[in-house]
């Protein structure tokens, strides 16, 4: 410590204490070997009179004089190191290079360390003997005399008898078994549960019937896992160049991509031992029970590839069950900076099990916002109260389920390059031992006379891991390098991915010629909006039943028609509509059709029908030609256009509108709220050809918008009983006057375009709605070319002249 000195109100500080030098320290180590030779060449000068002691006044045989002898004067020692190493600093060895001197001084540390412990252990003995004989002093008969040494050998006897009586060891074994007997009893159920779902599978005794190649429509991902696997099966030369295998893989994506798919691939295609587990099958009622089944899976590997060459692959499918962030670092930040420029109307306007865009499930458009949200959707939901209930009962502001697991799972796949706990043990004990006890030199010669230090383990486990959460949701600690580090994304199957998957799946089942040229390929895989591999799978063996059931031996176009319907919106309801109504849906879905067709250049018709499903009349279904992350203002106003054509072919062809556009008009209105209130888009400026005599250009734009305004805010949706206009987004927007006007703007122009662009092909929506009535359903190509076979035209709309006006 550095000295201060006070002198009239200053301080000043005197030049601290110099650290000692490499010089000094190896001076010092150097005396600590002199000091420690002369303490033993004093014990073993002393050691004979002990002898003589022991045998002349105690009555010892020479042999076991002569041990407790060696005993003492490897005590004695121990004993000086202890009070040297209290007297005498520690020689300071950072950066020391001589390997001597830093070996020597292990020794030392080694020592001092387990000669601490005895000490301890002395001063009971030396306390519970004093005891004893102060006790025995105090009840023995006047004029009895009670040795100190007396009462050590009376507390040994008694101990010796104890011992060895047999009535001893049945009540340690009878209360020992009595507890674990009480704790099978508590949690034997629970760790049962948990451990027949840790399932392992040796190579040979699972045939998981799965290829790499098998898996389609993830080509990025099985490259990916390639690469990753290939380095775990044969990395040597690899490792031997500087680098290091990935521990673990974590693959990400919506349900029923494949991720399990592929796993069951690499399982099948890596020669090794397999273990699964759902992540759920941690959760336990009581704390503490998840991690030990996280130890028994870690046993469970390691045995396995003990077994089998020393790798073994660990699979943990919904790992978000245990791999949450932990309590003490809160939930994840949500991205972004607020407002709702980012804000798709897909992700409010979602509406029955296919995604409808309106409430009445009659407008579909496959875009990759669409595909996220519908394959999320299928996630089998996590029913947890029960157990989350026993779990705040039974540990009340506890730690949730999986945390210990989690904890327990890091520290697992950190240990795995950890040598065996009993190997690590052992050595460092007799080592320990055999430093202590003076007698044994570290080496003769070149010969150690030492365990050596324990290897790592020579298995390889690796871990698989599979969520649909997003990963910011996940615990950082399990996702970082060196863990889960490798991040494998599966995007939900785009057209060509599709094409991909039904590739696999049509050539195993026998079907007609027709379906292997590349036009019907290419068709099927743009009609199955939103199909995962696991519905073309069953929508091909469900096609082949109904051309089974119908006498034939392969299935054809129309039998994987009718499959994919069935799938998709279950039996086709068999109700025969009033023919009036019945042409009306029909001319109700041609107007969006239309109006998709000649404004949605971005899209592609794959679907039209007026067979009721799922409680939807008809729909109009569409396919975003490519992968779309942004949009224009005029391709929004295209989607308005589809959303608000239905009304405007019932106007054009009735001279009014159904209830039946109660869907269209919810969906038109939040899209345009959007438009206005979150991408600050305003209405679509308006070009005039000419203008009236005496009335300026400013004041003719303002009457048509004033036009327009009046004809939206007629459409506008206000009844804000649910779906969207239940949010802030929609309700802030149409709350405002200036933006709930220009709103209203949007809505009337995209209304006056569909009427306009209905009216002027009006004999080709008829033809379309009268193909639609014979037919009940088009699909694909047929669609295509009957759209574009109506020669459909964009008529030139004069908003000056009345006519271009429509009545509402």
């Amino acid at each position: 410590m550095p000295r201060l000195l006070v002198l009239e109100g200053t301080v000043a500080t005197a030049e601290p204490l110099a650290l000692p030098t490499g010089e000094s320290n190896r001076q010092l180590a150097r005396q600590w070997r002199h000091l420690t030779r002369a303490a033993t060449a004093v014990a073993l000068l002393t050691s004979p009179a002990l002898v003589l002691f022991l045998v002349q006044q105690r009555g010892w045989s020479l042999g076991w004089a002569l041990v407790a002898a060696l005993a003492t004067v490897v005590a004695f020692r121990g004993a000086v190191d202890l009070l040297l190493r209290r007297v005498i600093p520690w020689p300071t060895l950072f950066g020391e290079e001589s390997p001597q001197l830093r070996e020597e001084d292990v020794v030392a540390r080694r020592r001092v360390w387990f000669w601490r412990f005895w000490r301890k252990v002395a001063v009971l003995v030396v306390a519970v003997v004093t005891f004893v004989w102060l006790a025995r002093a105090l009840l023995a008969a006047p004029g009895q005399d009670v040795g100190w040494l007396e009462s050590a050998d009376f507390l040994l006897a008694g101990i010796v008898t104890v011992a060895t009586t047999p009535t001893f060891y049945f009540y340690a074994f009878f209360l020992t078994g009595l507890m674990l007997f009480q704790f099978l009893i508590l949690f034997g159920p629970l760790l049962a549960l948990g451990i027949s779902q840790i399932r392992g599978y040796e190579p040979g005794n699972a045939n998981w019937g799965v290829k790499l190649a098998d898996v389609r429509g993830q080509a990025e991902a099985k490259e990916e896992v390639r690469r990753v696997v290939a380095l775990w099966q044969s990395g040597e030369a690899f490792e031997r160049a500087g680098g290091k295998r990935e521990r673990g893989l974590l693959f990400l994506g919506a349900p029923g991509t494949g991720k399990t798919m592929l796993a069951k691939a690499i399982a099948t295609g890596f020669n090794c031992p397999f273990v699964t587990i759902p992540g759920s099958g941690f959760a336990s009622t009581f704390i503490g029970v998840d991690a030990i089944l996280v130890r028994y899976l870690a046993w469970k590997a390691r045995r396995l590839a003990r077994k089998w060459g020393g790798q073994c692959i660990v699979f943990i499918d919904e790992i978000d069950a245990i791999g949450m962030r932990r309590q003490s670092l809160g939930a994840p930040v949500p991205g972004g900076v607020g407002g709702f420029a980012a804000v798709d109307p897909q992700e409010l306007l979602f509406f029955g099990p296919t995604g409808a865009l309106n409430p009445t499930g009659d407008l579909i458009l496959e875009t990759r916002a669409w595909r996220e949200r519908l394959f999320a959707q299928r996630a089998p939901e996590r029913r947890t109260f029960l157990l989350g209930a026993l779990q705040r009962f039974m540990i009340p502001g506890g730690m949730g389920a999986g945390q210990l697991g989690l904890n327990q799972l890091l520290v697992v796949m950190d240990g795995i390059d950890t040598p065996p706990f009993s190997r690590r043990v052992l050595v460092n004990r007799v080592n320990t031992l055999l430093d202590a006890s003076y007698l044994v030199p570290r080496r003769i010669g070149r010969l150690p006379l030492r365990l050596p230090a324990p290897r790592p383990r020579s298995e390889q486990i690796y871990f698989i891991g599979a969520t649909n959460v997003p990963l910011d949701r996940l615990d950082p600690a399990l996702v970082r390098p060196g863990r889960m580090g490798r991040h494998v994304w599966f995007r939900t199957p785009t057209k060509q991915d599709r094409l991909d998957v039904f590739d696999l799946y049509i050539s195993r089942v026998a079907h007609e010629p027709d379906l292997d040229t590349p036009k019907r390929r290419e068709e099927i895989a743009r009609v199955t909006n939103g199909y995962s591999p696991a519905m073309i799978e069953q929508v091909c063996s469900m096609a082949l039943t109904i051309a089974h059931h119908n006498g034939r031996a392969r299935f054809g176009w129309w039998d994987l028609v009718e499959a994919m319907t069935t799938v998709e919106s279950g039996t086709a309801v068999g109700v025969e509509y009033v023919a009036e109504e019945t042409r009306a849906v029909a001319i109700h879905e041609a107007g969006h059709a239309v109006a998709a067709h000649v404004y949605m250049r971005g899209a592609e018709s794959t679907r039209l029908s007026i067979r009721m499903r799922a409680g939807s009349l008809g729909h109009h279904q569409a396919l975003e030609k490519e992968e779309r992350f942004s949009r224009w203002r005029h391709e929004e106003m295209g989607r308005l256009i589809w959303a608000l054509g239905a009304m405007a072919a019932e106007r054009v062809f009735y001279g009014e509108n159904s209830n039946g556009v109660g869907g269209d008009v919810h969906s038109a209105t939040a899209l345009a709220a959007l438009m206005v209130g979150g991408a600050a888009m305003g209405p679509e400026p308006i070009e005039l050809s000419h203008v009236p005599e005496g009335e300026s250009e400013e004041h003719a734009r303002e009457r048509i918008l004033r036009r327009f305004e009046a004809i939206g805010t007629q459409i506008m949706n206000r009844t804000s009983g649910g779906g969207p206009f239940a949010q802030d987004p929609i309700a802030t927007v149409l709350s405002d006057p200036a933006k709930r006007s220009m709103a209203a703007q949007i809505l009337g122009q995209a209304y006056v375009a569909a009427h306009n662009l209905v009216a002027h092909n009006r004999e080709a929506v008829e033809r379309i709605a009268d193909r639609l009535v014979e037919r009940r359903e088009l699909f694909g190509d047929e669609l295509v070319e009957l759209l574009e076979g109506s020669q459909l035209e964009i008529p030139e709309v004069d908003l000056l002249e009345e006519a271009s006006w429509p009545r509402v």
